[in-house]
């Protein structure tokens, strides 16, 4: 397995004051609570606000966050960034590629018309062991992933807006 590689943000631009959604998926209680350690960690260090929806299982999460989002404009508070947080285990059926490819689908279809940040934090696995690395801030910390991606494209798009 090839190791993980984290390449440096360059760029710092303050974000604070930000506003975040994160959309989680709450089917494997555990490994949920890692991932949205992880992911609120970064999000104060960065001074950013956020929400959280909790929806059953990694295929409402799209759904959920085109509602919250939908919402939030509405009431004059519109997110800055977005980040789906969730777990997919392989099974013995097909449904592991069903969710993990339609999910991610959504996702980037939600991004891109919404033009939206947003950080995939949807980890999809094999097994429980290897669910538990990529969980765990001490480890891989997927879920700091998630917000640090989600972070790093509310400053492209805040200085492409000033360009």
């Amino acid at each position: 397995m090839a190791e993980a590689r984290r390449a440096p943000v360059k760029d710092q631009a303050d974000v604070s004051g930000a506003r975040a959604l994160i959309v989680e998926a709450r089917f494997y209680d555990d490994i949920q609570d890692a991932l949205l350690e992880g992911a609120v960690a970064e999000l104060s260090a960065a001074g950013v606000g956020y929400d959280v929806v909790t929806v059953p299982g990694a295929l409402e999460i799209p759904a959920a966050i085109a509602i919250a989002l939908d919402a939030a404009e509405r009431s004059g508070k519109p997110y800055d960034a977005v980040i789906a947080l969730g777990c997919v285990v392989r099974g013995d059926t097909i449904h592991f590629e069903i969710v993990s490819m339609e999910s991610s689908r959504a996702l980037m279809d939600l991004s891109v018309q919404r033009r939206v940040p947003l950080g995939n934090g949807i980890i999809t696995v094999n097994t429980d062991a290897q669910a538990w690395a990529r969980a765990r801030a001490s480890e891989l910390n997927k879920g700091g992933d998630a917000a640090r991606a989600a972070l790093t494209m509310v400053r492209i798009k805040r200085r492409l807006a000033k360009a």
